[in-house]
């Protein structure tokens, strides 16, 4: 018997209501790196720049290998979160994370994709956009309240 296979769809989570999307992202990528995943982390310049001094300041025990994905090419494979500017691919990384602003990664190339959306009524309707982009590309998509 000859099966039609069809490739699974990347699956989405917008992790929705953060109070303090940084702080959030931090904690998301503790628990990411810990489980051995290589993620890529996108959205605005000011954005990636918050993060990369949080990820060296937010555990004073813990230390979570990041670096931009302009960095020599040794670094960028030995490090656990690459901080990428969009159009930026980063060979290995399996999980995306998205800070915000406009999405132009191809997320079919990714086997997760988290989507952090603060509180400003702005970052919530580019969310709710993103959201119909997936959605009608009919990716797999979970929504998740963050709680305070």
């Amino acid at each position: 018997m000859n099966e039609t296979r069809f490739p699974a769809m990347t699956q989405v989570t917008f992790h929705v209501n953060a109070p303090d999307k940084t702080a959030y992202a931090c904690r998301l990528l503790r628990k990411a790196a810990g489980m051995g995943a290589k993620v890529m982390v996108t959205g605005r310049s000011e954005e990636l720049g918050r993060l990369d001094v949080a990820l060296w300041t937010f555990s004073a025990l813990e230390f979570l290998s990041h670096c931009r994905s302009d960095a020599p090419a040794p670094m960028v494979a030995v490090s656990s979160v690459v901080l990428a500017d969009a159009g930026q691919p980063v060979r290995g990384a399996r999980v995306l994370l998205h800070l915000g602003g406009p999405s132009t990664e191809d997320v079919q190339t990714f086997d997760k994709v988290i989507e952090i959306v603060g509180q400003d009524p702005a970052d919530r309707q580019e969310a709710r956009q993103r959201w119909r982009l997936y959605a009608g590309q009919g990716h797999e998509m979970v929504h998740h309240e963050v709680t305070q």
